[in-house]
């Protein structure tokens, strides 16, 4: 009679798990993305590095504004076939992706 009992026990206690409600995990992630600080510099004020760099991978496009940061990296606004663009290259005329 007691194994039964306890049988019965078991089977209660375990049957009650499944019915117990799963909480929901709520983690919470945060992304932070530092955005460099560039200043406009003048078109003519250029490293001829990356003029020349400009005009061989993109013979057509017409430099529009030219920006540099802390770390001599360029960022340039282009427009190509009337589309609109930045590129990123550093002031040897390297591009960065």
């Amino acid at each position: 009679m007691k194994k039964a009992v306890l049988s019965f026990a078991i089977l209660l206690g375990s049957l009650s798990t499944f019915a117990t409600p799963i909480q929901p995990n709520h983690e919470v992630t945060t992304n932070r993305i530092l955005q460099e600080e560039y200043t406009e510099v003048k078109l003519e004020e250029l490293p001829a590095a990356i003029k020349d760099a400009l005009k061989a991978a993109y013979p057509k496009a017409i430099l529009d504004k030219a920006y540099v940061n802390a770390s001599k990296k360029y960022k340039l606004e282009i427009t190509l076939e009337d589309k609109k663009g930045n590129l990123f290259i550093d002031e040897n005329g390297k591009w960065i992706q």
